[in-house]
């Protein structure tokens, strides 16, 4: 499966408006890739929180509409990062508002939805703002493989992986807005993830700086085994990797570490 990994550095000057379209033609230009990765909330910034309000959309708003026609254009999944997105009904905690992923197939129908499980913020940010998802959400891929999704601070709670891991996951899809003061986390996260599930794991961050937050790059394409295929700067870059998923099943077979699990 080829993969193009979209590490999108952007700045509060930016109007979101043109975030948009420059967006969609850099996803455009990844024709020939079978997945095209974007990072999360990168419309609505993941840090500036008093943007949220204004910048909120129905789950199949604007965002969701460009992506969809780009994806169809070039033929290829898309995952769109994510959104804040403005809830039909207040959910169980009373707020109107989610962290929420979609998956785009190359007819640029949405086939999947995730909405962020842990919110980030102890108290402020996301819990205060957010609805939290509870729902574990798997994809499908080409070739007949299986694709766990989650969502940046997700990755620091690795019951949910294993959640995905017995949902048939061979791969975990993670975009973030994870901070450059704490990339050494993300990074060293999102390997012991791949290892200790045996999975292939393909994560998209942001660049650049917004709402006072220096962001942290590094996405980074990381194999079943642990090693390292592909891993970005801090700098706007595109990832191209072609990833074998093939490989988790035969890795899983030649070191059948799961088979010993008790708990």
């Amino acid at each position: 499966m080829k993969v193009a990994v979209i590490q999108l550095a952007y700045d509060d000057a930016e109007p979101i408006g043109e975030r948009r379209e420059r967006v969609a033609e850099l996803v455009r230009m990844q024709r020939g890739h079978d997945l095209v990765m974007l990072p999360e909330l990168w419309g609505a910034t993941g840090f500036d929180y008093q943007k949220w309000e204004a910048s909120a959309e129905p789950l199949y708003g604007p965002t969701v509409e460009l992506l969809a026609g780009v994806a169809r254009d070039i033929g290829s999944m898309v995952h769109l990062g994510s959104i804040i997105e403005r809830l039909p009904e207040p959910g169980v905690e009373g707020r109107h508002l989610a962290n929420t992923s979609v998956v785009l197939s190359p007819a640029g129908e949405p086939v999947a939805v995730y909405r962020k499980i842990h919110r980030f913020g102890f108290g402020a940010g996301e819990p205060k703002l957010l609805e939290a998802g509870g729902e574990i959400v798997t994809v499908g891929l080409p070739g007949g493989h299986t694709a766990g999704l989650s969502t940046c601070y997700d990755l620091r709670f690795p019951e949910l992986y294993r959640r995905q891991l017995d949902a048939g996951a061979e791969v975990f899809l993670v975009p973030a807005a994870w901070p450059k003061r704490r990339v050494e986390h993300w990074s060293l996260l999102g390997q012991a993830r791949a290892v200790e599930n045996q999975c292939a794991f393909i994560s998209c961050n942001t660049a650049g700086t917004h709402g006072g937050y220096e962001m942290g790059g590094r996405s980074q394409v990381v194999a079943a085994t642990g090693e390292v295929l592909a891993e970005a700067g801090l700098d706007e870059a595109v990832l191209s990797v072609d990833l074998d998923l093939g490989a988790v099943a035969r890795w899983r077979e030649e070191f059948p570490v799961l088979a010993d699990r008790r708990l």
